[in-house]
């Protein structure tokens, strides 16, 4: 961990491994998702738009290796990088026919200072094929997996309109680990009808299970969305910065100290969002958030027990050692700062009346 944040920042450890200051380059293959190609779905999840919260760039007719010369000029002049992660971000980018997936993959990696993948995509769109593909670059790159799971509640599932289960999760983190591919989740607080504790066991569901990272998105509503539909109705409404803050905090005290974070807040483009206007404010959430955590003495993994601890040296080498790796091992234990049962974010899908 930092001994800077009161959490384990991927800036940190990338910095660690390849000596220099590596940026991740988000890219836009082309790709779809069953949720929108009519698999399982046709509109997407609630919260997500025709753009699959990308940058549109292969609409206007960039391929990867234009979108990464474009991109690594900017990003070493503004951060001083010196090399990349190539970041597969736009909707399922392992839901494809193996041949395409393939040769997107060798096309970023082929960049010199490109030293790895982040590859985002749904844990029911990942093939045994796709994992040996990339097993195989992981031979010579960094390969990471990223994984939407945004709830580990199966209810809050099916309301967001993600057409999976917790268990395809699961199952999507055992068949990875077995690759030896670092996995990073993705979770969303403020999702409609949860309670605080909801949001706190995903942590320690997360806890038990033999990943590496996480990233900890705020849910916020932009245009053309279903979502957007429920905040006007008034049928939704959206997190304070004072509950974001809150809620984050203990989520990363629940969370093994091992494991990175790689992300705490969200980047919303700002000609889509619609509310809360608090999260265009990227700097200073993450200060609220440190302010938080300092002023109180928290820090990640305070409040965590049990689980999977990673054994010592690479915290990127996944285990399945123990009994039930790879699936919930239970609650951890924590001090509880109350119930948390107050619904943060309430959700009618019915317009109101009058």
């Amino acid at each position: 961990m930092s001994g800077k944040k009161p959490y384990r920042d991927f800036n940190s450890y990338l910095c660690e491994r390849f000596g220099c200051r590596v940026q991740k380059i988000t890219l836009d293959a082309g790709l779809t998702c069953p949720n929108r190609d009519g698999s399982l779905g046709r509109h997407g999840c609630i919260y997500c738009n025709e753009r699959g919260s990308g940058t549109g760039a292969s609409r206007s007719g960039l391929s990867i290796t234009q979108q990464l010369r474009s991109a690594k000029s900017y990003l070493a002049k503004k951060y001083k990088a010196k090399k990349f992660l190539a970041y597969f971000q736009s909707f399922s980018n392992t839901y494809g026919p193996l041949e395409r997936l393939r040769s997107l993959y060798e096309e970023a990696l082929a960049d010199e200072d490109v030293v790895g993948l982040s590859v985002g995509t749904r844990p029911d769109c990942v093939s045994e094929e796709v994992l040996d593909c990339l097993e195989a670059f992981s031979a010579k790159s960094l390969i990471w997996m990223e994984y939407g799971l945004q709830s580990a509640k199966d209810s809050t599932l099916v309301t967001i309109g993600r057409g999976h289960s917790v268990e395809s999760f699961a199952d999507a983190v055992r068949r990875t680990c077995r690759r030896g591919l670092p996995i990073c989740v993705h979770v969303i607080l403020g999702l409609p009808g949860e309670t605080g504790e909801d949001m706190m066991n995903t942590a320690r569901f997360l806890a038990a299970l033999p990943i590496q990272a996480v990233k900890i998105h705020l849910l916020y509503v932009v245009r053309g969305t279903l979502l957007e539909q429920w905040y006007r109705w008034g049928t939704y409404s959206c997190l304070s910065r004072e509950e974001y803050v809150s809620l984050a905090a203990r989520f990363l005290e629940l969370l093994p100290p091992h494991v990175i974070v790689q992300r705490l807040t969200g980047d919303p483009h700002p000609e889509e969002l619609v509310a809360p206007q608090w999260a265009m404010d990227k700097q200073g959430n993450l200060q609220a958030l440190l302010t938080h955590m300092g002023e109180k003495g928290l820090y990640q993994g305070r409040l965590f027990r049990g689980g999977t601890e990673q054994p010592a040296g690479d915290p990127l080498s996944p285990t399945l050692a123990g009994p039930g790796a790879g699936t919930c091992l239970g609650r951890s234990g924590e001090s509880s700062g109350g119930s948390g049962e107050h619904v943060w974010c309430r959700v009618d899908t019915k317009p109101r009346v009058g």
